[in-house]
């Protein structure tokens, strides 16, 4: 949408207030999305209403006050902070001769800039379509059709009509290969319960430092710059607990208020990462003035999600540049700095502390005449060390769940 060269597009911020949430939080969030599209911000216009405009929603009186700030300031854009009808996008555009967008379209337009694997792309161009059509009726499309009824659904159609068919064809297609793409990685999931892997699934609003955290435990390589979005597709990593046990790090995308309706069903299966999961890390920006109201829009997604019942630590990170935080300060809270690698051990025995506990971490000493004890450990388990004594042999293992009753008298300090 944006050209990427040196001089930047120049854009306009519009919003009406009617005290639907914080209008300054808001508009600081809608800059930093602009200027991720690849953007300059060169004014802001805000206007206190009862409701809605129909029709421009705004109203006239400051739709004039905007026309003229677009004549002295010559923008290429403007960016609503809100979701606009067509009609309302071609009355805007009518009366200031200006390409006119809404949040919903900026923030689908960085998706499709940021997406990288084929399942990411295929999920952007989905939420894309489907927000187009319902708007397709106000664009001002009116070729006259040249007849009606069975037989004519071809070349005499109106080229509404057509774009309509097109994109409910390409809808279709774009579902078919996500419900295959979905398939997959509900295999995947379902090998993982059945071979005992442990998946910690990594969330949070956007540009929180889930990326950054995902490279410094891993060295994942992953993407991790300071803006909005940087990356939306899903990274999983290895990792080995301190007490023995292995955990699958799955990345997942960022969040953000009022984040699409079309995005969040699009991505469904990449988020429901998180519903999958034997544990969750809700990563925090402690140094962001809104922290908790970001916080909050994450936890209410995991709600929507069927997260309830997995447990959940509260990783507050940047706190190397965050001032004193109030949060809650609990077993399940962390604070680190995963840009510096500072706080990753607290974070990873808390990991291990509140995990559902599928195995456990043993010192044994098992007689000779016991030996297929240690096999039957070796197979669901992992031993790290062994040492051959007089009495038999001694052991440091990883003892799955269900053995661990019958191994309790062989057990050492």
């Amino acid at each position: 949408m944006f050209e990427n060269n040196q001089e930047k597009t120049k854009a306009i911020l519009v919003a009406a207030d009617i005290g639907e949430y914080d209008m300054e939080v808001s508009l600081k969030e809608l800059t930093e999305l602009t200027s991720t599209a690849g953007a300059e911000v060169v004014a802001q216009s805000v206007q206190k209403r009862p409701s809605y405009d129909s029709g421009t929603c705004i109203g006239q009186g400051k739709l004039e006050e905007i026309r003229e700030i677009c004549e002295k300031l010559n923008p290429e854009i403007l960016i609503f902070d809100h979701e606009l009808t067509a009609t309302q996008v071609r009355n805007i555009e009518d009366a200031t001769g200006v390409h006119t967008i809404d949040r919903t379209t900026l923030i689908l337009d960085i998706f499709a800039q940021r997406a990288r694997t084929a399942e990411g792309k295929l999920q952007v161009e989905l939420a894309q379509q489907r927000y187009r059509l319902p708007r397709l009726a106000g664009m001002g499309v009116s070729l006259s059709r040249l007849g009606g009824g069975i037989g004519t659904r071809g070349p005499g159609e109106t080229k509404l009509e057509t774009d309509k068919r097109h994109i409910r064809r390409r809808i279709s297609a774009l579902e078919e290969e996500l419900s295959e793409m979905t398939k997959r990685r509900s295999q995947a999931r379902a090998r993982r319960k059945k071979d005992n892997v442990i998946a910690a699934a990594i969330v949070g609003y956007t540009n929180v430092g889930k990326s950054t955290l995902l490279n410094a435990l891993t060295d994942a390589g992953v993407l991790a710059e300071n803006m909005l979005f940087a990356t939306l597709d899903t990274t999983a990593r290895g990792l080995e607990l301190p007490d023995g046990r292995n955990v699958l790090l799955i990345d997942t995308v960022g969040l953000i208020r009022r984040l699409p309706h079309h995005l969040v069903e699009a991505f469904k299966s990449t988020l429901e990462e998180a519903s999958e999961a034997d544990i969750i890390l809700h990563i925090i920006d402690s140094s962001a003035n809104d922290a908790y109201e970001q916080a909050e829009v994450t936890r209410q997604l995991l709600s929507e999600l069927g997260c309830d019942g997995i447990p959940v630590i509260n990783v507050l990170n940047k706190t190397d540049l965050a001032k004193d935080i109030d949060f809650e300060n609990d077993s399940k809270t962390v604070k680190i700095s995963a840009k510096h690698s500072q706080g990753l051990d607290s974070l990873l025995k808390c990991i291990c502390d509140n995990l559902p506990e599928t195995s456990k971490r043993m010192s044994l000493l098992i007689p000779f005449d016991k030996s297929g004890i240690i096999n039957s450990i070796r197979k669901d388990g992992k031993i790290f060390s062994e040492e051959y004594l007089e009495n038999g042999t001694k052991i440091d293992a990883l003892v799955d769940i269900k053995l661990i009753s019958s191994v309790l008298p062989y057990k050492i300090d």
